[in-house]
């Protein structure tokens, strides 16, 4: 079976992102469980025995509740700046002065990455530190198993009473006697997402019915995540919150008497925000929270406020467990927060300590088979064991200061061993399925390898490869592979200690796994068979293989090398945008060498040199069928590129070319001030944050404007007339929707009061989008089924390519126009003044496409961390959470760089007539080849590294983006082999 090199690159892929998919499940693990909580819920260990017969306690039980009513107020995205810092005391005066001088106390609560949504309260709720995989899905949150405070409380019989983030709804469904979901991800609503929990509020306060009461507010984090920190709309939406905590406390206090309970307050968010606006990252913006515990049950805070003590986030689960006299949840790693209960008596607060620590070392035992010889595990028991000469003295009447000093000394000793106990546990809290990411990795693998060996058929003239398939498919080899590969299935699955996602398949998909990995290794074994027979064959014309390597080559291996391997460090996946930057920069400089030479050497080259030169070009060109020939149509020598160069350097545009690469590289550099990311200079003020703060709106308007021009006459070149015509109100359109939400403003405007959601505006640009991206499809399959004109498919890419700019352009903030700007206008100058004059190959301009393409992702404000990804671009024109077109347009956004890179990739190819019908082949093969490389290795980088210190800080979200990344690169690869329908054509040799 004959093969074209596009379609094995797009096959390849989809096998790869096959690989990629079975390695995340394996490696993004499930965290560390107890039993089930369907066990007796009133099960608790009674108190340490004090030692010596006779002296035995009573209290077996567990503790009763210490508040009466808890109201939990969830801010979304409060920082803990936001409370303790300047806006706290301008914005929130009621809550400054509870924290200050009322009865409260106040901490800072640290959340472990992913900082979003529902991992988050996951921790709030079970004390576990969730999975790293939970930011998949925390768009489509399913029921929490797991035992965890509400279902502690419903099974209690409390009544609990829930409005706001239907999120919560989802994670405990039938767990409310009643409820009011929001939608959580429609993050344009800042106002009715709110109000919809306010209204409920002055109705439920007066009744009795309810002991917990859930209130989570997302204004507050959408206001972030579309305007950022700093925004002008953030201060009155803290004065909004501080009146209600205002109205809530004032509510509790009117309602407790002298013989009641008192009632608790608590005030936290989820997560914070970082300087973007944006959440799911591991700075200190993003992982520090405010907790407030506000009740009359504590002392009046007297003298000047200290700095909030840091506590963990999960913390909050065993303490409020305490708080309403429920068990502690089995899986929690959390530690109570000893200042809440420091009312209480010694023997009750040594109680409470004792049973955190029991529920700790129990979780500990059912983990970890040397659970004796843990430091914490020891600690705790030294700690039971002075409990129980506590108790002893206690129980004998003992009043006197030693029984305060030894109470003193063992509540100490149980807070050493629950922090110990604790870490212990949060090291321990992920097990990775290690059957299903080799499976992956190997397949991974499998596929580098065998685009690696088809490189010489790949990019020679053909670009056709001669499959064996029924060979492989019927050899005694391949049916020996599938037994031994379903034999160690059956192995592992049947002996494995825990059940592993692979083995929780069915057989028959398992059985195609192995046969599948099977048949990539007989297609490689055969690979490396003919490419040894080849070499035993004599060579004509022998040739030194040095002549055909430049400087511009040289580059692009090392630089591809040197890339990957810098991703087996940390602080090189944390800056990877310099590694993309100087690589760009450096290749400008590469390229203005190559026309210079180019310039001069023409200038001293005389006929009799040129005569050699054709010689042995001449001797080259008849060497090898493996050599790359796609560039010239008449000549496939690099004497023809001389004398092209040469009728190039008599142009009028000779200038413009010796110019150009130095313009890239003044527009990388203007990019480069526009959007600082990464993690050591993120925080340093940036133009786009300067064009984004309200004083610039004026300045930020213009600069839309002059961007869009300049993206219409950048683009319209090649599109029809009804393209052009679009395209036009297209950007009008996107400009119309960028002042209706309130980003830029018109002229004639003197504010943007008149807000909205710009849904009209936003829609009235997707018709365009959709019309002009149909207009080129309609050209394409006319070209491809109807007549083989290539002008006709040309036209149709183009306007495709159009087409997804102006999405962009819908999708871009105001402030990143530029960078499209830039995109296009270094595109159409490499096209003309560099690809064209200087002749590269299909091979050669892929990898300057691609590196182009990774360095706009970052100059776009990327960066490897989740919290860098817009969110708000999901919603652009919806007017509710819709999952499929959020899904889509978010990844669009984040991806439009490597994108339009390649689809201009695509154009460029399809459009150059010197070229052959190889080309556009040779291009999908280079593409998939680029992506193919630093996925694989950073895969084993990453399994070697799964104990890293900043595994799920630095190197999991960067797996995430690359697994993504290899799903739209195999998507780009189909698409290329769509349009690589001329390829039958003659080819010379």
């Amino acid at each position: 079976m004959r093969l074209r090199s596009g379609v094995l690159a797009a096959g390849c892929l989809l096998l790869q992102a096959l690989g990629v998919a079975i390695f995340l499940r394996g490696f993004f693990p499930l965290a560390v469980r107890a039993r089930p909580r369907g066990g007796p819920r009133g099960e608790s260990p009674p108190e340490p025995a004090p030692p010596g017969p006779g002296t035995v306690s009573n209290w077996t039980k567990i503790p009763p509740p210490l508040f009466k009513k808890v109201v939990i107020v969830l801010i979304d995205a409060l920082r803990d700046d936001f409370v303790f810092g300047s806006k706290g005391k301008q914005f929130m005066p009621y809550t400054t002065q509870v924290i200050e001088k009322g009865t409260s106390y106040s901490f800072i609560a640290e959340a472990k990455p992913p900082t979003v949504t529902m991992p988050r309260i996951k921790a709030l709720m079970t004390g576990s530190i969730p999975g790293f995989i939970d930011v998949v899905v925390n768009l489509n949150s399913p029921a929490l198993l797991d035992d965890n405070l509400i279902w502690q409380a419903k099974t209690a019989g409390k009544r609990i009473i829930f409005y706001g983030d239907d999120t919560w709804v989802k994670l405990f469904p039938k767990h409310f006697v009643e409820y009011d979901g929001t939608t959580s991800f429609f993050v344009s609503d800042f106002t009715e997402v709110d109000d919809n929990v306010t209204r409920h509020l002055d109705r439920v306060l007066k009744r009795e019915d309810w002991d917990l009461l859930i209130l989570h507010y997302l204004g507050l984090d959408h206001i972030g995540h579309v305007t950022g920190p700093n925004s002008p709309l953030v201060g009155p939406k803290l004065r909004e919150m501080d009146n209600i905590l205002k109205k809530i406390h004032i509510s509790l206090l009117s309602k407790e008497g002298e013989a009641s309970l008192p009632s608790l307050l608590v005030v936290c968010g989820d997560h914070g925000m970082s300087e973007t606006g944006s959440h799911g990252g591991s700075s200190e913006g993003e992982v520090h929270t405010p907790l407030l515990f506000i009740s009359s049950a504590f002392e009046k805070r007297s003298g000047p406020l200290t700095q909030p003590e840091l506590v963990q986030q999960t913390d909050l689960a065993s303490t409020l467990a305490v708080g309403l006299g429920l068990p502690i949840s089995r899986n929690s790693v959390g530690n109570l927060i000893l200042p809440v209960v420091g009312g209480k008596t010694m023997r009750e607060q040594l109680r409470f300590l004792h049973l955190n620590g029991f529920q700790l070392s129990r979780l500990l035992e059912e983990n970890t088979p040397a659970y004796e010889k843990d430091p914490g595990y020891e600690q705790f028991k030294i700690a039971e064991k002075s409990h129980g000469n506590w108790i002893k003295l206690y129980l004998e009447g003992n009043n006197s200061e030693i029984l305060m000093n030894l109470g003193k000394k063992v509540l100490k000793q149980y807070l050493e061993a629950l922090k110990t106990l604790s870490s212990s546990l949060s090291k321990q809290v992920a097990q990775y399925d290690m059957y299903s990411m080799m499976v992956g990795t190997v397949i991974i693998m499998e596929v580098l390898l065998l685009l690696l060996l088809s490189v010489p058929k790949a990019l020679s003239s053909r670009a056709e490869f001669e499959v064996p398939l029924s060979p492989s498919l019927f050899s005694l080899l391949f049916y020996l592979m599938c037994l031994v590969l379903c034999a160690v299935h059956v192995i592992v699955c049947t002996s494995a200690e825990s059940l592993c996602y692979f083995c929780s398949m069915s057989w028959l998909t398992a059985l195609g796994v192995m046969m599948l990995i099977s048949a990539l290794m007989c297609g490689i074994l055969s690979a490396i068979g003919k490419i040894l027979e080849n070499s035993r064959l004599p060579v004509k014309n022998p040739v030194v293989s040095s002549s055909s390597w430049s400087e511009v080559d040289v580059l692009m291996l090392a630089g591809t090398i040197g890339h990957v391997l810098s991703l087996g460090a940390s602080s090189f996946i944390e800056e990877e945008h310099q590694t993309w930057y100087f690589l760009i920069n450096t290749l400008c400089l590469a390229l203005c060498q190559e026309l210079c030479r180019n310039h001069f050497l023409l200038k001293e080259c005389d006929p009799q040199h040129g005569t050699s030169l054709k010689q042995n070009f001449d001797g080259i060109r008849e060497a090898s069928d493996c050599k790359n020939i796609d560039v010239p149509a008449s000549g496939n020598s690099k004497l023809d590129k001389v004398a092209s160069s040469a009728e190039f350097i008599k142009g009028s545009d000779k200038w413009l070319s010796l110019a150009s690469p130095w313009i890239i590289l003044i527009c990388c550099r203007l990019l480069r001030s526009l959007n600082r990311t990464g993690v050591q200079w993120a925080h340093r003020p940036d133009f786009g944050h300067w064009l984004t703060s309200s004083e610039h709106k004026s300045e930020l308007s213009f600069l839309a404007a002059v961007s869009l021009v300049m993206i219409f006459f950048l683009v319209q070149r090649r599109c029809s007339l009804v393209s052009k015509i679009a395209m036009a109100l297209g950007l009008l359109g996107v400009y119309s929707y960028r002042a209706a939400i309130g980003n830029v403003v018109f002229p004639w405007q003197h504010d943007s009061k008149d807000i909205s959601k710009g849904i009209t505006e936003a829609r009235f640009v997707f018709v365009f989008v959709l019309g002009i991206v149909f207009t080129g499809t309609k050209d394409l399959l006319k070209s491809q089924v109807i007549s083989a004109d290539s002008s006709v498919k040309s036209t149709g890419l183009w306007e495709v390519y159009s087409g997804l700019v102006l999405l962009a352009a819908l999708l871009f903030r105001p402030h990143n126009l530029p960078v499209l700007v830039f995109c296009l206008l270094i595109q159409t100058m490499m096209t003309k003044y560099i690809w064209r004059p200087l002749k590269f190959d299909a091979a050669q301009i892929t990898i300057m496409h691609y590196w182009f393409g990774q360095a706009f992702f970052y100059f776009q404000g990327n960066s490897n961390g989740i919290a860098t990804v817009d969110v708000s671009a999901g919603f652009v024109g919806l007017e509710s959470y819709v999952e499929i077109p959020a899904i889509f347009l978010t990844a669009f956004a984040t991806y439009a760089g490597p994108l339009l890179w390649a689809i201009h990739l695509l154009c460029y190819l399809s459009s150059e007539v010197s070229r052959n019908a190889a080309a556009v082949g040779h291009g999908c093969f280079c593409y998939a080849l680029m992506r193919s490389i630093p996925v694989a290795i950073y895969i084993v980088l990453v399994t070697g590294l799964r104990y890293h210190l900043f595994i799920w800080s630095v190197f999991s979200p960067k797996l995430l983006y690359e697994g993504v990344h290899v799903f739209i690169t195999a998507a780009i690869c189909l698409f290329f082999t769509a349009m690589d329908q001329n390829h039958s054509q003659k080819v010379q040799d």
